[in-house]
C-alpha cells in the first residue's frame, strides 16, 4: 500500500561511480600527498577524489549523464523528484560537468578546494583555476591558506612523479590570469570596471578553466546583491566546462540541492569530533529583551569562568543592518546599566559587523577577535556576513530575529559560525544557540516515523508498595443550581475612586528563577535556571507618574482652549476627582498587600495594572449574570478510586512526556515493565523522564502529560526543592475524578471540567488548571470565577464546621510557575496568590457583557 515516504538527505547525493579508466589517471598514486594534505581527515580525502573521478575521468559528459545514472539506480530520487525532467530542472548550472560538494562548516573544506584546483592543473584536466567567494573576507581568508599550502615542500614533493609540474602562483583578479595559476577573487569584484582583469583572463579560455564557487549556496538563492544574483550568469555567459560548489548549507530555502556529488554533513562532523556541538534552546519562556539579554549574559558569564585563558565570544545575528544597528544600542544600554561598567568600557566589548561603510574597519577586526588581548567578548552582526571568518573562541550564537532564520538553509548557516574546535581544547567543546524555542524543531533533522502495533501503556493508582501511602482524599460539594439575573442599579454612572476596591495585582517576585531547556545533538537535555531581575520601579515613582499624567492632560487642554472642567453627577470637576499622590501611593500599598507583595517596588505587569485603573476612572460599570449555584453537603472523593487511564503508542509519540519513579521496576507488573519498557525505548529520551523515587509523591504509577503547561508544573513539582514542602499530589483525569460546572454565559447550560492538579500540603489543598501563557479564551475566565466561588463556598462550610482543612485555587500559566514554586518553597504561598493569567482574565472580561 503507498504512504507517505521521509527521505533521508544522504539518499538524495549523487552517487559518482568509483570505476574509472586507470589508465587515464590513479589516484592511488596521489595517496601520499593526500595524507599530507588533509592528515586523518578521511573525509576530506574522499570529496577530493569523488571531485576528480567526476571532472576528469571522462565517463560523465555533463552533470545530466550522473543525474541520470542516479535517476535509474537510486529510489530515494525518483520519488523525491517524479520524473527525470523534474531532476534535471532542478539543477542550477545544466549541460556542464557541474556539481557541489556540502561539507560542514569547520570541517575543513578549503583544504579539498585546494586540492581538487592543484590535482586537476596537474592532471591537465585543466590549465588554470578560478575561485570565487561572496565576500573580501573570504577571498583573503583562502588566498592566505593557499599560499601557505603551495609553498609546503612537503605536499610539493608528494606529488607523484611521472607529472610534469610547473610552479603554481596564487592571484587575484589584479593580475591576468595566465597558465598554472590559481586566481581568488570575490565576485563583486569580478563585476568593477576597473581592477580585475577577468574578461581579459577567461573571455576566449573558459573551455580549460576550472570554476570553483566556495559558499555557493549564494549563487543558488536568491539575493538583494546584484553582484550575487550575477554570479551564476557570469558562469553561464563565459561558458565555463567545469564548476563545483562548495557549501556547508546546501539548501534552495528547504529543499536540498539536486546536484550534490558528495556530504559530509554536520552531524556526522559532530559525531566525529571535527567540529563542536551543538546545544540549542527547546523550551524556554520567551520573555522580553530584558529577560533575553539577562539569560544570553549569564550564558556569557558562564563561559568566561570555564575558559579563563582565552577570551570567549557570543554572536548576536539579526536580519538585517538596520536591526543591528538598532540591537547594539539596546545592548550597550543594558550591558552599562545591569553590570554597572561604564559606556566607554562597554563599547570596547561589543562590535557590530555589517557591510554599512560606517562599520568598515570593524571587519579588520574580526582577524583579531580570538586573542586574549583584543577585548571583544560581543560581535553583532548580519547573519551573511558571518561567514569566512576562521574564529575558534565563539561559544554562544544569539539568533536574534525568526524571520532572519526560518529556512534550513538560514538555521544552517547560523550554526556554521561557531563550530570551529580551537587547537587548545580537549574533547569536543559545546556551542550554545540561545534560539527562540519555536526555532528549535528546524534544528534536529526530521527522522523517519516508523509504524508500530497499537501498544498500550495503562496509568494507574498505586495501591499497594511504598508510594500507595500518597493516596489521599479531598471534598467537593453537591450543588443544586439555580439560574439567576442580576441588574447593577449603578449601571450607566461613572466610575469613581475607591480607595477600599482595591485592584488585583499579580504577585511577583523582583528575583524569579526562570528555567530553560536544552538539547543537544546528541539528544542530551539539560535544564539550565537563571535569576531573572524583573524591570521595576518604585511605588513613589509609578504614583508620581499618574499625578503628573492627569496634570499634564489637563494643562494641554488649558492651551488648545479645551474645557476640561467638567462638573459631574458628584458635582466635582475632572481633576478635582484624581485623588492626590498621597492617597494613590496608600491605594498602591493596599494592592500590594493583598496580592502578598512586599517591599517598594513593583513589577511593569503591575505597573500596568495601576496605571490602568486610573486612566479608566470614567469607564461605566456592567450588569453580571449567570447561573448561581448553591452548595448543599460535602461529598468525600479519594484518589484510590480513580479510574485507570489507557495511552496507544501512536498517541505517545504525538508530543506526551512520560514521568515514572527511579523505582519503576518494583512497582511495575512484569506485563506492565515489559510494555513500559518497549515504549520507553521506542520514543525520543526527551519524552520519558526518570524521578527520584523520594521526590515522586504521587500515587500514580506513571504520570503522563501532553504539552509544555503540564510538562513543566510536573517538572516542578518533582524538583528535590519543592518535593520536601509538598506531602503528595495528583494528576488528575479529565474526567471522572473531580467535577466542577462553569457557565460561559447567561442562561447557558452548565459546563464541566476536572482541574489539572491536586497538590497536599498539611492540612490544605492547592488545586491547579494549567494553560499556557496568553490564552485568554473567555471559557478560562469562567472556569477561573466559578472554581474560586466553589472553593471559596467549600472553605466557608469548613470554617462553620470548625474545621482547619483549607483550598485554594489557581489557573497557572508557565509564565508564572517561577514565582508559584518559590512561594511554595518559602511557605508564603498561603497569603495569597494571583498568577498573572488570572489577573490577565480579570482585566479581560471582568467589565464585558456577557
Amino acid at each position: 500500500m503507498d504512504g507517505i515516504r521521509k527521505i533521508d538527505i544522504k539518499n538524495l547525493v549523487l552517487s559518482v561511480d568509483k570505476s574509472y579508466d586507470r589508465s587515464k589517471f590513479d589516484l592511488d598514486d596521489w595517496q601520499e600527498y593526500l595524507d599530507i594534505l588533509c592528515g586523518d581527515r578521511d573525509y576530506q580525502k574522499d570529496a577530493i577524489k569523488a571531485a576528480i573521478i567526476y571532472l576528469a575521468s571522462g565517463k560523465y559528459l555533463s552533470i545530466e549523464t550522473l543525474l541520470k545514472e542516479n535517476y535509474d539506480n537510486n529510489v530515494d530520487i525518483r520519488n523525491n523528484y517524479g520524473t527525470l525532467e523534474k531532476l534535471n530542472k532542478a539543477v542550477q548550472l545544466p549541460n556542464i560537468l557541474s556539481g557541489v560538494i556540502d561539507m560542514a562548516t569547520g570541517s575543513g573544506k578549503s583544504y579539498v578546494i585546494f586540492g581538487v584546483a592543484h590535482i586537476a592543473m596537474i592532471l591537465g584536466l585543466v590549465k588554470r583555476a578560478l575561485v570565487l567567494c561572496p565576500s573580501p573576507t573570504i577571498a583573503d581568508g583562502l588566498t592566505e591558506k593557499f599560499q601557505s599550502l603551495i609553498t609546503n615542500g612537503g605536499l610539493i614533493n608528494a606529488i607523484p612523479k611521472k607529472y610534469t609540474t610547473l610552479p603554481i602562483r596564487i592571484i587575484d583578479a589584479n593580475s591576468t590570469v595566465q597558465e598554472n595559476d590559481i586566481c581568488i577573487e570575490n565576485i563583486h569584484t569580478v563585476y568593477e570596471n576597473t581592477g580585475s582583469s577577468i574578461k581579459d583572463s577567461f573571455f576566449m579560455n573558459s573551455t580549460d578553466t576550472l570554476v570553483l564557487s566556495d559558499e555557493v549556496h549564494h549563487t543558488y538563492n536568491s539575493s538583494k546583491d546584484n553582484s550575487i544574483r550575477k554570479w551564476k550568469n557570469f558562469i553561464q555567459t563565459y561558458k565555463f566546462q567545469y564548476h563545483l560548489g562548495f557549501t556547508g548549507t546546501a539548501y534552495k530555502d528547504n529543499d536540498y540541492f539536486a546536484d550534490v556529488i558528495f556530504r559530509y554533513s554536520l552531524r556526522q562532523a559532530m559525531t566525529d569530533r571535527v567540529v563542536k556541538y551543538i546545544e540549542y534552546v527547546a523550551e524556554d519562556s520567551n520573555g522580553d529583551n530584558y529577560e533575553k539579554f539577562q539569560k544570553i549574559l549569564q550564558n556569557h558569564n558562564e563561559n568566561k569562568a570555564k575558559y579563563p585563558l582565552i577570551n570567549p565570544l557570543s554572536i548576536i545575528i539579526t536580519a538585517d543592518i538596520q536591526n543591528a544597528k538598532n540591537l547594539i544600542e539596546d545592548f550597550v544600554d543594558f550591558l552599562v546599566a545591569f553590570t554597572k561598567e561604564s559606556k566607554e568600557t562597554v563599547d570596547k566589548k561589543v562590535l557590530i559587523v555589517t557591510s554599512d561603510p560606517t562599520h568598515k574597519k570593524n571587519v579588520l577586526t574580526l582577524k583579531n577577535v580570538d586573542e586574549k588581548d583584543c577585548g571583544i567578548e560581543w560581535i553583532i552582526s548580519v547573519s551573511m556576513l558571518t561567514e569566512g571568518w576562521d574564529c575558534k573562541n565563539v561559544f554562544q550564537i544569539v539568533p536574534w530575529e525568526d524571520r532572519a532564520f526560518n529556512s534550513k538553509l538560514l538555521v544552517s548557516q547560523v550554526l556554521g559560525r561557531g563550530l570551529r574546535i580551537p587547537s587548545w581544547a580537549i574533547g569536543q567543546p559545546k556551542v550554545r544557540v540561545f534560539n527562540h524555542s519555536n526555532w528549535s524543531k528546524s534544528i534536529q533533522t526530521i527522522v523517519d516515523e516508523v509504524l508500530e502495533n497499537e501498544t498500550s501503556l495503562t496509568v494507574s493508582i498505586l495501591t499497594t508498595g511504598d508510594r500507595s501511602k500518597y493516596n489521599f482524599t479531598v471534598l467537593n460539594l453537591n450543588y443544586e443550581k439555580v439560574a439567576y439575573e442580576e441588574f447593577n442599579d449603578d449601571f450607566g454612572k461613572e466610575e469613581t475612586f475607591d480607595i477600599n476596591k482595591p485592584l488585583e495585582l499579580v504577585t511577583q517576585s523582583v528575583i524569579v528563577e526562570k528555567s530553560t531547556t536544552y538539547v543537544d545533538t546528541r539528544n542530551a537535555r539539560e535544564n539550565k535556571n537563571y535569576q531573572i531581575v524583573a524591570e521595576t520601579q518604585t511605588v513613589d515613582e509609578v504614583a508620581a507618574k499618574i499625578a503628573n499624567q492627569f496634570i499634564s492632560r489637563n494643562r494641554e487642554a488649558d492651551l488648545r482652549n479645551i474645557k476640561s472642567e467638567i462638573t459631574f453627577e458628584d458635582g466635582k470637576t475632572e481633576l478635582e476627582r484624581i485623588p492626590s499622590v498621597a492617597l494613590i501611593k496608600e491605594y498602591i500599598y493596599k494592592c500590594m498587600k493583598l496580592a502578598n507583595i512586599s517591599g517598594e517596588k513593583l513589577t511593569y505587569v503591575n505597573i500596568e495594572k495601576i496605571n490602568g485603573k486610573f486612566t479608566g476612572l470614567l469607564r461605566k460599570k456592567r450588569t453580571s449574570a449567570g447561573f448561581k449555584p448553591v452548595a448543599n453537603d460535602f461529598k468525600s472523593v479519594t484518589t484510590i478510586t480513580m479510574p485507570t487511564s489507557s495511552y496507544s503508542y501512536t498517541a505517545l509519540k504525538n508530543g506526551y512526556t512520560i514521568f515514572f519513579s527511579s523505582a519503576y521496576k518494583q512497582e511495575l507488573s512484569a506485563e506492565e515493565l515489559e510494555i513500559f519498557e518497549f515504549i520507553v525505548n521506542k520514543l525520543a529520551r526527551e519524552d520519558g523522564k526518570e524521578v527520584n523515587v523520594f521526590d515522586f509523591k504521587t500515587p500514580h504509577n506513571l504520570v503522563l502529560v501532553k504539552d509544555a503547561p503540564e510538562r513543566k508544573f510536573v517538572e516542578m513539582l518533582t524538583k528535590k526543592e519543592v518535593a520536601q514542602k509538598i506531602d503528595c499530589w495528583v494528576k488528575s483525569r479529565n474526567v471522572s475524578f473531580y467535577a466542577m460546572t462553569y457557565t460561559l454565559k447567561r442562561g447557558a447550560n452548565p459546563k464541566e471540567f476536572n482541574p489539572d492538579f491536586f497538590i497536599k500540603v498539611g492540612n490544605n489543598i492547592i488545586v491547579i488548571e494549567t494553560k499556557s501563557d496568553n490564552d485568554l479564551a473567555r471559557e478560562n475566565y469562567s472556569k477561573m470565577v466559578d472554581a474560586q466561588k466553589h472553593f471559596a463556598k467549600l472553605n466557608e462550610k469548613l470554617e462553620e464546621l470548625g474545621q482547619t482543612e483549607r483550598y485554594c485555587f489557581n489557573i497557572l500559566s508557565p509564565t508564572s510557575y517561577p514565582t508559584f514554586e518559590q512561594m511554595l518553597k518559602d511557605g508564603t504561598y498561603f497569603n495569597g496568590f494571583n498568577s498573572d493569567l488570572e489577573v490577565n482574565l480579570k482585566t479581560e472580561y471582568k467589565n464585558k457583557n456577557d
